[in-house]
């Protein structure tokens, strides 16, 4: 194919043809046509050359051209795109390095294999063009809800049409045994929208926590206008879940909102996500209250809340357990995801044998440890006493409010309880040293001779060690792994060291030890602290 007058016009024709029907700006095709066209001018001048067309947008005429740039003597490598100063000074007049020289050169035929070849340029080109086209529509959709259309499905994977493109529906975020016929109308959730090599990749999902919260803001006009916010959701999908919701107007009732005249609104959400049964909470701030919610059917009859790890402890009456527990585990787990809590649900009397157990355990203690007969020893556990230390230290009047404690008995006791807890020391110490501590861990303010034992026995047994310890291997801590929270024992963490304790205790020895300029690190604090200060006041 020649580039004629007969045919200039048949391509911006073509061009705007392509580009109506990719919905795509007809320049992007036009470029693709000039890069096609110098691809087989290339191919007819010469691989090496820098041969670039230009086609005109008004009359369809394609102008080729070859360049060449001046380049310095030492950089001279393509002699057919590039030629030194002295070489140009017989084509321009006072020539610099970087300057290029333009020459039209004659229009080329193009053959079968070059047509061809430039079909292909122009076909990549308009599919990438495509491609953005369609990521720049979708990457700001993600978190949406969209209805589309199914094509088809592989390997029980949906791909729905989504009218710009296709979208992908996993197997694993369909809800249940869900099944779709081509052509089949469904309401999804975009839950990402990433560019990848093959194009833009729309992931879409049913089973999404967010999926059901877009659901209520749909049918719930006071969730789409903020007079009602969706705090937490929990899905079981298919089969039942738990969104936690309030209401910033004291005359609406978020729980009634959400349910609807007569179940209405609550009822079109079950309806779409296949009969999912949905428990509707009111959100509480006080985290105890709120876990009470959320167990809802089941009566609760006490809390206790862990905040440093992260758990709770809820006791119910012996027939409410399997209904708090809920089939397979359900209702806890739900309750669990929707508070961000580890939950341990026990019977009123598991609670109460282990009650026991604990007193039983402090009473030998102080049996043991401080020669006393057994009822003082619980008299001492009754008034809220759990250990050595705390009856070695605490101010003598707290003792002497024990009936049948003078100032004598109680000198006494905290005499005993002392000489115990040096005894205990010293034997620590020795411990440690025989493990191989060295001073310079032995001297650290803030450690205890059993803490210096723990931490030998853990093969930590210089400053240096110390120093390069993480605060959570002291303290302890939680990760979760594949959904569920596993348990870091630190090995500090029988003796109660919080992670803010560990951090301050770790940051000290590297100043110490001159890892750290605690002048810089006073800076940065103050700094984190203004920082602080301006996002409030922005606030």
């Amino acid at each position: 194919m020649a580039i004629t007058s007969a045919n200039q016009l048949e391509l911006l024709q073509t061009a705007e043809a392509v580009a109506r029907e990719k919905m795509i700006d007809p320049g992007l095709v036009v470029e693709a046509m000039e890069e096609s066209l110098a691809r087989a001018a290339k191919s007819r001048y010469g691989a090496e050359m820098d041969i670039r067309v230009s086609i005109d947008r008004k009359t369809g005429k394609a102008t080729f051209t070859r360049v060449r740039t001046v380049v310095e003597d030492e950089e001279l490598e393509n002699y057919q795109a590039e030629f030194t100063v002295e070489q140009a000074k017989q084509y321009m007049e006072n020539p610099e390095v970087g300057q290029q020289l333009v020459e039209e050169v004659p229009p080329v035929e193009m053959g079968r294999i070059a047509a061809q070849s430039a079909k292909q340029v122009i076909l990549q080109k308009v599919r990438e063009a495509e491609r953005d086209r369609q990521f720049e529509e979708f990457k700001d959709r993600a978190g949406t809800i969209i209805n589309g259309l199914v094509k088809r499905e592989e390997y029980g994977n949906v791909i729905v049409d989504v009218g710009a493109g296709e979208a992908i529906l996993r197997r694993n975020e369909k809800i249940g045994r869900e099944s779709y016929r081509p052509n089949d109308r469904i309401r999804v959730y975009i839950k990402d929208v990433r560019r990848e090599q093959r194009g833009p990749q729309i992931f879409l999902s049913r089973t999404a926590p967010e999926f059901m919260a877009e659901l209520f803001k749909m049918e719930v006009p006071e969730i789409y206008d903020g007079i009602i916010e969706i705090k937490a959701v929990a899905r079981d999908p298919g089969s039942r879940a738990k969104i936690a919701v309030i209401s910033y107007d004291g005359s609406i009732d978020p729980v009634g909102a959400c349910v609807g005249m007569r179940g209405s609104r609550v009822q079109a959400v079950v309806n779409e996500l296949q009969g999912e049964k949905i428990d509707i909470i009111p959100w509480n701030e006080d985290q105890p209250t709120f876990l009470v919610n959320a167990l809802q059917p089941a009566e609760v009859s006490k809390v206790v809340l862990d905040e440093e790890a992260g758990k709770i402890e809820v006791v119910v009456p012996e027939e409410q357990l399997s209904l708090a527990i809920g089939r397979r585990g359900q209702n806890v787990r739900l309750a669990s995801q929707l508070t961000g809590l580890d939950i341990d649900i026990m019977t009123e009397e598991q609670e109460s044998a282990r009650r026991q157990a604990e007193f039983e355990l402090r009473t030998k203690l102080f049996v043991d440890n401080l020669d006393l007969d057994e009822f003082f020893a619980q008299l001492l556990v009754s008034e809220g006493f759990t250990n050595l230390e705390e009856v070695a230290y605490v101010e003598l009047d707290e003792l002497l409010v024990i009936d049948g404690v003078d100032e004598d008995t109680a000198n006494e006791l905290q005499a005993r309880a002392r000489d115990v807890l040096e005894a205990q020391n010293k034997a620590a110490l020795e411990s440690a040293r025989a493990l191989g501590v060295e001073d310079s861990l032995v001297e650290f303010e803030g450690l205890t001779p059993q803490m210096i034992e723990a931490l030998a026995k853990d093969d930590v047994k210089t400053l240096e060690d110390f120093a390069t310890c993480a605060d959570w291997e002291l303290a302890g801590g939680w990760t979760t792994v594949d959904g569920e929270r596993v348990k870091d024992d630190g090995v500090l963490e029988p003796f109660d060291v919080s992670l803010e304790e560990a951090q301050d205790l770790i940051m000290t020895a590297r100043i110490m030890l001159g890892w750290v300029d605690p002048a810089e690190l006073e800076a940065e604090v103050e700094g984190e602290l203004d920082d602080a200060e301006t996002e409030e006041t922005e606030a």
